[in-house]
């Protein structure tokens, strides 16, 4: 039997991308979420629509599936125990004693129950009058099958770390157990791997999890955030 060879394929990004520069807003929306959860599938429509509507306008949404909601009858598939823990860093930040879903952070300033249109409109409306304190550029962007690389460069003052994550722009998975049994949930801007760096420039390796499709629209989303957690920067690519 004649064995078939293995092709790799490797795509190269040649394009240079820039953040917007100092006298630009980065807002970033960080929502808590989890598909056990019944609240928040309202909070999961709004961010949503948060994307849609202010798409190119420097607004970033970004959806952390927790998972202390898994033992409850559902185990959501894009949860993971560090996104969890992100968010009990918030808590601290917070002065808060305890976690919830579903809970909206909005550069890692304020929080509030995400569904809360009001309350996101309001906090959008004004970070726009905020000014950026770094600039975030990403070069040499290389996706293989499992990973993705790219070389990054932070300037600018009050950076403490850059996160950077892999987002999966939509979802829709039908519930079978839990409290949204039966359900069919939308999920937007999916974090499937989020990694910390506390050097101004580098070379990092994003790692594709497996449930990750091939079909699947992927963007890579930084964000520099001071010693409070609170973001002063940010940019997004789609991959």
């Amino acid at each position: 039997m004649i064995k078939k060879p293995i092709l790799l394929i490797v795509i190269f990004f040649s394009a240079f991308v820039h953040a917007q520069n100092n006298n630009e807003s980065a807002i970033v929306l960080e929502l808590f979420t989890s598909q056990g959860c019944s609240s928040c599938p309202a909070a999961d429509e709004l961010l949503d629509e948060i994307k849609t509507e202010h798409k190119d306008k420097n607004v970033f949404v970004l959806s952390y599936h927790v998972d202390y909601w898994n033992r409850l009858g559902w185990k959501d598939p894009f949860s993971s125990s560090t996104y969890s823990d992100y968010q009990r860093d918030y808590a601290q930040q917070f002065n808060s004693r305890s976690i919830y879903t579903p809970q909206l952070v909005v550069n890692g300033d304020i929080h509030f129950t995400g569904s809360n249109r009001g309350k996101a409109i309001q906090a959008i409306d004004e970070y726009k009058k905020t000014k950026s304190l770094t600039t975030i550029s990403l070069d040499n962007i290389e996706k293989k099958a499992s990973e993705i690389s790219l070389d990054y460069n932070v300037e600018g003052k009050d950076f403490k770390q850059l996160t950077l994550v892999l987002v999966v722009a939509e979802r829709i998975t039908k519930v079978q157990r839990g409290e949204n049994r039966s359900r069919t949930l939308t999920n937007t801007n999916i974090v499937a791997t989020r990694l910390l760096k506390s050097e101004g420039s580098g070379k990092v390796t994003l790692q594709i999890p497996n449930w990750v499709l091939e079909k699947d629209e992927l963007s890579v989303i930084a964000y520099t955030q001071d010693d409070k957690l609170k973001t002063t920067g940010a940019i997004s690519i789609k991959i």
